[in-house]
């Protein structure tokens, strides 16, 4: 390689490592967007609680990412299930995996703690928080991500293995509407399962009792901060944006960064105003929370295809992820299940719609550019609606029924042992006092007073008598 070979090569490395690294930025904002959109969808007495627990799942999760998660994903060996060797991060910077491509991933790895802990909100012992964070951050999560996303993983669309990919096709969900979403959305599933509703959340009845949150203002600013986070989340999963088609040279990753941002403005954006006018259809006034909620559904469907359909295809598919989420909301209620931000049915909900319709929609021509580089000539199953056949839509469900497996099977361990060790949920009294008070030693705002919310446990008081 001679001296303009090499300064050449040089210059596309650095714009691929500024690429990623702020790429990884945006997605770390959207800490700040949970943060936002959880604080404001509780009530006023656990205000204080809800953020700590944000910050929490961020040092928490980046510890034992460091330690366990990175290397249980991305560690050398050839095992299709679970990356082999400890403490990877040691052995880098190399061309796989630099320091920028580790950031990136632990900006993804530290959301999902951040999705569980909205569903069991509101009652949950602080130490189970660390607990539960800890696990799906450095082994639970992992794990999945190494099955889809590495390229010994059983599922990988870049299956390096020996048996090829699965249904000759692998499982396409290119930046997370599983490996993250669902297993974020699993977990919080079971974790407000075994710890049961909200007391007062259903009357005597079995009616649901509204307890909506306490600052309108603080969940659009999250909602925003998420969906500016999400052109990190999902574009920026390209990781190298400098990557050229070997037959078609003046063409490669950075034709497609564009249009997956379309595609995702577009599913969210279609979702947020089907939900509008659906709830105004079922309630009878204009919602914003509601809305806010449909928008971040269409965000988490669109996830799985992004860079693989059509900017068409994006508008049915933030279409139909409103319906799943307004559907599951309408089942969550008749059941009984009580998530305070609607966390299960969103992430885990929408994030199965998500994979479904990328093996319905997918496009040949953009699969072979996301994962093969737009090689000539080449072809691999695609959409079954766009006449791809059945291979991707099987390997789509495949996908699905094994994260649903692994993440209930740890996850429910996991709390089903708190629980009965007495570590999972406050007392009734704690939490009808708050938990900013009960465990945190006072309210989130400085004019928050006792007789406020001692009218409010009063009032809750009387509901349960009656």
């Amino acid at each position: 390689m001679n001296m303009a070979e090499a300064l050449e090569a040089s210059v596309v490395e650095s714009v691929n490592a500024i690429y990623l690294l702020f790429s990884s930025y945006l997605v770390f904002v959207m800490q700040l967007g949970f943060a936002m959109l959880c604080a404001g969808s509780v009530r006023a007495k656990n205000a204080m609680n809800i953020m700590l627990t944000n910050v929490v799942d961020a040092v928490v999760g980046t510890v034992s990412y460091y330690l366990f998660g990175f290397a249980f994903a991305f560690g050398s060996g050839t095992n299709p299930f679970i990356g082999t060797s400890l403490f990877a991060l040691e052995g880098i910077p190399n061309e796989s995996y630099d320091y920028s491509y580790f950031l990136y991933e632990w900006a993804f790895a530290i959301a999902v703690a951040g999705i569980t802990s909205g569903s069991i909100a509101e009652r949950t012992q602080f130490g189970a928080y660390l607990v539960f964070s800890f696990l799906l951050t450095g082994f639970v999560y992992p794990v999945v991500a190494h099955w889809v996303w590495s390229p010994t993983g059983w599922l990988s669309p870049n299956y390096s293995g020996s048996s090829g990919l699965l249904f000759g096709a692998g499982a396409i969900d290119f930046a997370g509407s599983r490996v993250v979403h669902m297993v974020g959305g699993v977990a919080g599933l079971w974790g407000a399962i075994i710890e049961g509703p909200r007391v007062g959340r259903f009357d005597a009845f079995g009616k649901p009792v509204a307890m909506r949150g306490h600052n309108a203002t603080l969940v659009v600013l999250g909602t925003f901060l998420l969906w500016f986070g999400w052109f990190g989340f999902n574009p920026g999963s390209f990781n190298k944006i400098l990557v050229p088609y070997p037959d078609a040279p003046y063409q490669g990753n950075w034709t497609g960064v564009g249009r997956t941002a379309v595609t995702t403005a577009l599913a969210g954006s279609t979702a947020g105003l089907v939900t509008l006018f659906g709830r105004r259809l079922l309630v009878g006034h204009w919602d914003a929370l509601d809305v806010c909620n449909g928008l971040l559904g269409g965000f988490v469907a669109i996830t799985s295809g992004c860079s693989v359909v059509e900017p068409w295809a994006a508008l049915v598919c933030g279409f139909v992820s409103a319906w799943v989420l307004i559907g599951l909301n309408a089942l969550a209620l008749k059941l009984r299940f009580d998530d305070p931000l609607e966390a299960a049915q969103l992430h885990g909900g929408c994030g199965a719609w998500g994979l479904l319709f990328t093996g319905l929609f997918a496009k040949e021509e953009l699969v072979v550019q996301v994962y093969n580089s737009g090689e000539v000539g080449l072809r691999r199953p695609f959409g079954l609606l766009m006449g791809g056949g059945w291979g991707l839509l099987g390997a789509q469900v495949v996908e699905l029924l094994a994260i649903l497996g692994w993440v209930s099977i740890t996850m429910a361990l996991l709390f089903l042992v708190l629980s009965k060790l007495r570590l999972l949920r406050i007392s009734v009294d704690e939490e009808l006092a708050g938990l900013d008070v009960s465990r945190h030693g006072g309210y989130a705002y400085a004019d928050d007073n006792h007789p406020r919310f001692y009218g409010e446990y009063l009032r809750i008081q009387d509901e349960a008598r009656s």
